[in-house]
Parts: C-alpha cells; structure tokens; sequence
C-alpha cells in the first residue's frame, strides 16, 4: 500500500476537517488510488472493533461522574475547602485556583471541565480581589491541565487501550508528575504575587473552620481513593472503577449533599452520551488509522529515520518531547495519543524505554499542549470564561508553561519520578 492516505490526512487536517474524517477519508481516498476497494470493508470493520469494547466503557462512566459532580456543585465545595487552607497567602486566591484543580481532578480527570466550573467562579472572584483579568485567566488555565494527568484520566485510559498498558499502571504513574506541577505552578504563582503585590484572600482560617470545610467536601474528595485503591487492590476493574464512580457521584449529589435536582438529570445524560459518542467514533478511527499504519508499513519507515537521526536515546528523548509538544500546539490531546501511539510508542520501547514510562512522558506532554497556543482547547474556554482575548492569556501563561516544560524534562530523564509508585504496587 502507498502512502498516499498519509498525506490526504494532513491535507485533510490543514483544510479544517475534523479529525475523525480525516482518519477514516484518508484511508479510503488511498485504496481507491491503489485500486484496492476491496478493502473498504476491513476499514469499516475495524472502525466498529474499535469502539466494540468492554475497557472502552470507562469512558462514558467517567465522563457521567465529572457530570454529576460538576452539576451537583461539588466545586463550590472544593474551593471553600481550598480557602481555608491556603487562603490566606499572598495571592491566596490563585493558590486556591491551583489546588483547587488538583482536587477538582480526583473527580472529572478532564482539563475542559476545570477551566469551565473553576473559571466561572474564581476568575470573576480574582478579579474583584485585585488580580488583572489575565493572569486570573492563565493561572486557571495552566492550572487546569493538572486534570487529565492526576487519576482518574481519560486521555491516560485512551492510551492504554490503544497500546494495550495498564490503566492502574498508568493512574499511579501520573500522581507524582501532577503534583510536582501544582508545586512548580504555586512557587512561580507566589513569586509573581510578591512582585505584584497581589492580594491576601482571607485571614487565617481556624481549625474549626477547616474542618467544617473538608466535612463538606469530604464524601466527593473520596472518589478518587475509592477508584485507585479499588483498581490496585483488584477489587474491580478499571470499566467497573467507573460504573462505580458514576453511581457514587449520583448518590452523593442527589442524596447526601441535596445539590443535584432529578430535573438536571436529563440534560446530564444528553451531555455524557453526547461527548462519549464524540471520543468513541474519534476511538474507532484511530483505531482504523493505526492499522492502515501497520499494513502500509510506515511504522517500520518512521522507525528507521527516528533512529537513523542518532543512537543516543537520550536525545532521541530530547527530539521526541519538542516534536510532540509541537505536536500539542495544534491537535487536541486525545487524537494526538490515538494517531501517535501506536507509531512512536513500538520505537522507544525498542530502544529500551519502559511502555509506562513512555505512556506518561506522552500523556503529559500532549496534556500541556492544550494550554499552549495557537489551539489550545483550555486557552479558548478561558478566554471564553473570562473575557479576555486569547493572545493575552497566553502570554501571561509563559512562565507556567516554563514550570511544566521543566516538569516533562524531570519527568523524561529521571523514570523513578513516575516508575516508583507502579513498581511497588507491581504494575511495573
């Protein structure tokens, strides 16, 4: 087979397609041009085994949880508790925006869901409490992509599906690199705060206040232990981890916490089966793509000239991180692991990379990416959010993108930052 699909893909993608089409016309346009119409029916065949999938089922259950939590007003719970522990820093508030995110990704695992219920309600606070519109904006922003990399993740279950890695793997491997960028985000957050003389938040909460605060958000910050330390105790699998999730977000909205009225309900399953038929049909063509890579033998070809650059991993390493965080500046995260995956992935693994490892080193690169310009999907709901126009936003977040930058680096060369917590669970 040609490689002629290839480049009606990014003809496809340069026209504004969207990336489903591009997938599945690429393809096709090919085996016409081959004279190979007889393969129309592999294609279509594989398009439906790709979304025919047990595994794949945690995505419409997570994707409902992060609905359910979102709708029942668990956020205002999480900032409250937020607040009062570190509200009454210098620029306490932004420190709040990040932890805030950290916490708020224990629930929805999505950088789209955070920027939107964090934004709504922090932006507009920040500015009334002195913070330009700007940095409001790029702080929730930057802070948001922590969403997809702490579990549970949905970009995290994508990829492993696709290239067959464990899920529990993959969520205890993304802990470390999560936290070591709310860390990085809240030291660069607290030096522009001095320099700025940005505002202290609230006095000093009591410990009484506290714990009525973390009393409130107590249930729903559970989710997250109850998931992982289901799936790594083998109490239940990761789909199941999921259903569990769903029906655990729905009874404590609607019946602990009183937040959820039964008349949202409706809107909350259109939203869920409308995005989880989106990030299906996106599965399934992928999964078509991939294939079409394999039999046309551009793997092996993309391989060679990888690895005919040098036989430094090292920097290969180095090549591979720039190329998709350029990558991450055009195409959202989710196509980019689906497309990607299965072609770089088999090379490092080769060259002697641990698959989780790599897993994550992508995960988090391609997540960064939805916060960098010119298309990146968290910029465009802050700007959205917050009014302020998309180029300010991104130039105020250059410092934070510095902080992840740094972050992908520690996270590339020194494996143990992700590795430790799989291998002691024995997932690695």
């Amino acid at each position: 087979m040609s490689l002629s699909y290839f480049w009606v893909f990014i003809l496809l993608l340069t026209a504004g397609a969207p990336v489903i089409f591009a997938l599945l016309i690429g393809p096709g346009v090919s085996l016409i041009l081959d004279g190979k119409e007889v393969f129309f029916s592999a294609l279509l065949n594989r398009l439906y085994s790709g979304m025919n999938s047990f595994p794949l089922m945690a995505v419409p259950f997570f994707i409902l949880a992060g609905e359910l939590m979102n709708q029942g007003g668990i956020t205002q719970s999480i900032v409250r508790f937020s607040q009062t522990l570190i509200g009454h820093y210098r620029g306490g508030l932004a420190q709040v925006n990040i932890l805030s995110s950290v916490l708020f990704a224990g629930l929805s695992g999505s950088a789209v869901a955070d920027t939107s219920a964090l934004g709504k309600m922090l932006i507009p606070a920040m500015q009334q409490n002195g913070y330009s519109r700007r940095f409001a904006a790029a702080v929730t922003a930057a802070s948001s992509v922590i969403g997809p990399i702490i579990p549970p993740s949905g970009i995290m279950i994508l990829y492993a599906f696709i290239m067959n890695v464990s899920v529990a793997g993959m969520f205890l491997a993304g802990i470390v690199p999560g936290i070591m960028i709310c860390a990085g985000l809240m030291l660069m957050t607290s030096r522009i705060s001095k320099k700025r003389n940005y505002p202290v938040a609230n006095a000093k909460a009591t410990w009484h206040e506290r714990g009525s605060a973390l009393k409130s958000s107590f249930l729903p910050l559970l989710t997250p232990v109850i998931l992982l330390g289901g799936i790594v105790l083998g109490v239940f699998t990761p789909t199941e981890a999921a259903a569990v999730a769903a029906g655990y977000a729905l009874i404590i909205t609607l019946f602990v916490t009183n937040t959820l009225k039964l008349n949202k309900l409706p809107t909350i399953l259109v939203n869920a089966a409308v995005q989880s038929g989106t990030i299906l049909l996106l599965v399934g063509s992928a999964v078509t793509f991939a294939w079409i890579i394999t039999v046309s033998g551009m793997a092996d070809t993309l391989a060679s000239e990888i690895t005919g650059i040098t036989d430094n991993v090292l920097l290969l390493l180095l090549i591979i991180n720039l190329f998709l965080f350029a990558i991450g500046m055009f195409l959202d995260a989710g196509p980019a692991i689906l497309i990607l995956g299965p072609v770089l992935a088999p090379i490092f693994i080769s060259l002697g990379i641990d698959p989780l490892h790599f897993a994550v080193i992508m995960c988090v690169n391609l997540t960064v990416g939805l916060a960098t310009p010119p298309m990146g999907l968290v910029l465009f709901v802050a700007a959205s959010v917050s009014g302020e126009k998309t180029e300010n936003i991104a130039l105020e977040m250059l410092p934070f993108l510095a902080v992840e930058a740094a972050v992908i680096f520690l996270i590339t060369y020194f494996p143990a930052l992700t590795m430790t917590l799989p291998t002691l669970f024995g997932f690695a």
